[in-house]
Order: structure tokens, then C-alpha cells, then sequence
């Protein structure tokens, strides 16, 4: 016998009484497809919301083409869009990240799918953050085709949730760029980063607000903002740049995230090369100063924990690296020298 409707009302006031209230999740979601519609393209078939995000590529030009595809997070910089009550900025941050780590292969990205895990969902902070995907991936001409988005009370703290997102893109393997064409005399052009990006934030916190006893509305000398806005700045997306540079210009690249400069630029580095980085070619942005002395960090560590402000590093033929550097806006870092594969200081 069907049950009548009165019957199935109990079930949905439990749902929601033990902390997943479905009709506000769909309430929330409904908006979805009206925000992001704006990153669709001709590719884009059918609307979010379905069982599979669909996206029909059109590879015209291509000899060999080849997806790429990558995930990640946020990490603890969640943390501080909590305690400023700000969540535009972490959604723009996890689309730039994700599209970073595929633009050092020298791919294009074609598609983002994200997931929100939540206590609850709050409609004005899946706005904000829903805002911020969407003008990270129009900027990077990337499409929106999916997510999806959880109520999991118990998971997380009243308030809290976690993004992660998978990105899609695509080369043409004659023009993936691996760092296999990297040699001894070449030189490292560094991109300067717009802060911390998305890395380094549990010990940036522990630093900041527990060691030094400061608030996000403090500005200590030397920086512009209060430190609750330099900890948010958006994370780059190198990308576009990246890809107004002449083709066979470039022969590896790496972002510049967990890890620093000291694990990330190895990942591009032949078994015989190292990669000798200038420290004082650059000024090193004074929030990363603050850190190290407020912290009493080892100076090593930093470049290990922090981009220290590369947020992209480019290795080019030392006849080229004038021209990149003007056109990227960067400076030269460093060289590549005879080695093991690893990363040395001057």
C-alpha cells in the first residue's frame, strides 16, 4: 500500500532534526545553475545538477591531444574565511591552484568540478563561495560542468566546511612541457606570488595569532593590509600569462605550493641538473618576514614551508631569459648547474 503524504512529513523532521535538512540543501543548489551558466561554453551539454557533468571537447588543431587533470584543496586557509567570515576568496583560490598545476604541463583547462562538505549548509556562505568559483573559472576559461555538495553534522564544527576540486585540461603532447629539455647554463625565472597562496597557513596561524598574540584586524609594520587580508589574498593564476610565451620558449615550470621552492622545483629537474637559487634576487614580501622572526623559524625551513613570494618558477635558455622576464613581469632567480636533482642556495 502507498504510504500518504502525512506519513512521509515525520521522516524529513528527523532528517533535519539530526542535522541534514534536505529541502534547505535543495533550496541552496537550486541557484546553482544560474551562477555559473556564465562559464559555459558550446561544449557545455545539459545543466549542473545531473548524475554527470557533460562536456563535449572539440580538439580541431591538436595532433596528439591529451587530458590532464589534477585535485586539491584549501588546506587550513579555511580556517581564516571562518574567522573573517569571508568565503569568496578560498573558492577563487581552489580553481587558480587546481589551474596552476596543470598549466606547468602547458595544458588549457576545459572543466572544474567541485565539493563542498558542510555541518550545514548556509545559503549566503555557499553563495560566496559559489561566487568565487565562478570568477576564477570565467577568468581562466574554464568550465563549470559539476560538484557535489554535503550536509555531514558531527563531521565538522557549527560553521566549518571543506572544498576540494578536480580540474581538466588538455595539451598537445608535442607541446607538453616536462623539464626533460632542461640543461646545465639555463636559468630560473621566478613569477611573484600574491602572498601565501594556499600553503603554509597551519604554521602561518600558529605564528600570527598564537606565538605573537595578534588579531586579523592587526597591521604590523611593513604590510599594506591587516593581516586578516593579507592571509586572504587570492591565490595567482599564472596560466594566461604562461601561455602568451612562444611556443618551445619554455622548458619546465613549477608551482610553487606545499613544499617551497625546495621540493617543487626538483619535481621538473633531470636526474643531473640542480637548481641554484639566488635568494637575494628578490625582495621577500614582508609578511614571510614577520613569520620567520616572530616565530623564530629556521631560515631554511621557510623556503620549505613557503613560496616566500615565487609563486611560479620558468626555466628558460639564458638567451631567452631577458625577454621572458619582461614579458611575465618576473626576474631571474637562479641557474641550473651540474647535479643530483635537488634544490641549493647561494
Amino acid at each position: 500500500m502507498a504510504k500518504s503524504s502525512s506519513s512521509k512529513s515525520p521522516s524529513k523532521k528527523a532528517y533535519a532534526a539530526a542535522g541534514v535538512d534536505v529541502d534547505l540543501g535543495n533550496q541552496v543548489k537550486s541557484k546553482i545553475h544560474g551562477m555559473v551558466k556564465g562559464t559555459h561554453g558550446p561544449e557545455v551539454l545539459g545543466k549542473v545538477g545531473g548524475f554527470g557533468g557533460l562536456f563535449r571537447p572539440d580538439f580541431k588543431g591538436m595532433k596528439d591531444p591529451v587530458l590532464v587533470s589534477s585535485v586539491d584543496g584549501v588546506g587550513t586557509k579555511l580556517k581564516l574565511a571562518f574567522a573573517a567570515n569571508r568565503h569568496d576568496t578560498v573558492g577563487q583560490d581552489l580553481v587558480n591552484h587546481c589551474v596552476n598545476d596543470i598549466a606547468v604541463i602547458g595544458a588549457k583547462p576545459l572543466f572544474f568540478l567541485d565539493y563542498i562538505g558542510a555541518e550545514r549548509l548556509e545559503p549566503e556562505v555557499f553563495q560566496q563561495i559559489l561566487k568565487g568559483f565562478t570568477k576564477a573559472c570565467k577568468e581562466a576559461g574554464c568550465a563549470i560542468i559539476g560538484g557535489e555538495t554535503a550536509q555531514m553534522p558531527g563531521m565538522y564544527q557549527r560553521g566549518e566546511y571543506d572544498l576540494a576540486g578536480t580540474i581538466v585540461g588538455v595539451v598537445d603532447r608535442p607541446k607538453m612541457i616536462d623539464g626533460s629539455q632542461i640543461r646545465v647554463g639555463d636559468l630560473i625565472v621566478g613569477l611573484p606570488s600574491t602572498g601565501l597562496h594556499t600553503n603554509g597557513y597551519s604554521l602561518a596561524r600558529n605564528v600570527l595569532f598564537d606565538k605573537m598574540g595578534l588579531a586579523l584586524s592587526d597591521k604590523p609594520d611593513g604590510l599594506t593590509k591587516t593581516i586578516g587580508e593579507e592571509l586572504l589574498r587570492v591565490h595567482r593564476n599564472y596560466q594566461p600569462a604562461l601561455a602568451g610565451l612562444a611556443p618551445g620558449v619554455v622548458k619546465g615550470l613549477a608551482h610553487i605550493t606545499g613544499g617551497g621552492l625546495v621540493d617543487n622545483l626538483p619535481r621538473v629537474l633531470p636526474e643531473f641538473c640542480d637548481a641554484v637559487i639566488d635568494t637575494g634576487s628578490w625582495k621577500v614580501p614582508a609578511l614571510f618576514q614577520i613569520i620567520e622572526k616572530g616565530g623564530k623559524v629556521d631560515h631554511e625551513e621557510m623556503y620549505q614551508v613557503f613560496n616566500m613570494g615565487i609563486g611560479m618558477t620558468v626555466v628558460v635558455r639564458a638567451k631567452d631569459a631577458a625577454a621572458v622576464t619582461k614579458q611575465l613581469k618576473g626576474k631571474v632567480i637562479g641557474r641550473i648547474e651540474k647535479g643530483s636533482g635537488v634544490v641549493r642556495f647561494a
